[in-house]
């Protein structure tokens, strides 16, 4: 890729401005990343107008080597904008004076923060000589026309978590009961229909309802169909996975009258008996959670080179003890790092590999969330599916990494963890 450009020496040079062609070439490490991900750039200038400069003794000679040190910029446009500063490791061969200055390498790095195509066009480019004087030469793209578009990459948006919950404010109740539920992540101004449910399909309970401002819908379900063991909330004509709830266990007691005793035919009168049934119940409890601390410190890195920040959650402890056919998920989304003077790292450079470990007498099997970025959507920290019967405890972590990009400034970074169990 050639543009036109015009390189102005430095002052104490005594070299007139040089114009000519640059040839340059841009790459991207990930031309498909997902929004979060850190992009490393290369900017390549194999061919450039500028020339070394002069003695500014008068003097011949040449520069020597490692003397050079290259920065530039990358103009970002389409579904991104911006500039991308990209530096190089100050390595030449020595160059005579007067002579055009050698090929040079710069790296940088930004993060994706739109879904779409992003293209990558050559900026500016300025040469550093160290010898003798500290001397700069600034290369720019020829104001007639624009430098051409050297790279593209195209970005996917992450994946949406599904945040729509419901919660009961009683798991059991006899025919009739209107129970209090509590619909919530729904989108504001939603309808949102509250149902009964007996394995994978509804009963005849049913209630509907508008989401408010913050999403949330709160109705009295009359759970009058024997049938339900379970209660669901949705968007839509019907429950699908993507618009609706998990399900929240609910158990219909009835109360049925004692049975009665016929005695037999005699021609003695019978001993005086009687019978009572007898009924115990197993009474459903709740859902929850605990944690381990609420802290998490990440590990160093350095400044200049960035990298990974390694860590681990604290662990948080499930304990299903509903005992009806609903599974549960729990999901984790965080906010972006705050530092000094409110420089932010965005909260999708954080990415978990969660685990998860049933307690022994467990009914449920407890299935990890998949590796990946966490971010202010959310992600799937761990679940259990539905099942005719479900139930027990689980013990569950993660180890965690920020990227943390190079030259970020030093100081003390944090964010909020929030988990939601439904």
């Amino acid at each position: 890729m050639d543009f036109p450009t015009h390189c102005l020496p430095p002052q104490e040079a005594g070299l007139p401005p040089a114009d000519g062609p640059t040839t340059a070439r841009i790459t991207v490490d990930n031309p498909a990343p997902q929004v979060g991900d850190t992009v490393t750039v290369t900017y390549q200038v194999l061919r450039t107008p500028a020339v070394a400069p002069l003695d500014p003794n008068g003097a011949g000679g040449e520069l020597p080597a490692d003397t050079l040190t290259p920065t530039g910029r990358i103009l970002l446009a389409g579904a991104q904008s911006g500039e991308v500063t990209v530096v190089g490791a100050k390595r030449n061969d020595p160059v005579p004076a007067g002579t055009p200055l050698p090929a040079v390498t710069m790296t940088g790095t930004f993060t994706v923060t739109a879904p779409g195509e992003t293209t990558l066009a050559p900026g500016s480019y300025t040469l550093h000589t160290g010898h003798l004087l500290e001397l700069d030469t600034t290369c720019t793209a020829d104001t007639a026309s624009a430098a051409p578009v050297s790279a593209r990459l195209t970005a996917t948006p992450l994946p949406t978590a599904n945040l729509r919950s419901v919660f009961l404010g009683a798991a059991h109740g006899g025919p009739g009961d209107r129970v209090k539920v509590t619909a919530a992540g729904f989108p504001p101004g939603a309808a949102v229909t509250v149902a009964g449910r007996a394995g994978a399909a509804e009963t005849a309970d049913r209630v509907r309802a508008t989401a408010d401002e913050r999403g949330t819908a709160l109705v009295e379900l009359p759970v009058t169909d024997r049938a339900t063991t379970a209660v669901v909330a949705y968007e839509g004509a019907a429950w699908t996975a993507g618009r609706g709830s998990g399900p929240a266990a609910y158990t219909v007691i009835a109360v049925t009258a004692p049975a009665s005793v016929t005695p037999l035919p005699s021609v003695t009168p019978p001993p005086s008996t009687g019978t009572q049934k007898v009924t115990a119940t197993v009474a459903p409890g709740a859902l929850g959670m605990t944690q381990t601390g609420e802290d998490i410190t990440l590990g160093a890195v350095p400044y200049g080179d960035g990298g990974a920040a390694p860590g681990r959650i604290g662990t948080v402890t499930v304990t299903d003890a509903r005992g009806g056919p609903a599974g549960w998920s729990l999901i984790g989304k965080v906010t972006d790092f705050t530092g000094p003077g409110g420089i932010r790292i965005p909260g999708a450079s954080l990415s978990w590999t969660p685990r998860c470990v049933a307690a022994e007498g467990s009914r449920s099997v407890c299935t990890p969330g998949s590796a990946g970025v966490v971010g202010a959507d959310g992600a799937l920290l761990a679940s259990t599916p539905d099942a005719p019967l479900v139930g027990g405890t689980f013990t569950i972590d993660a180890t965690v990494t920020l990227k943390v990009p190079p030259y970020t400034p030093p100081g003390a970074y944090s964010a909020v963890l929030t988990l939601t169990l439904s």
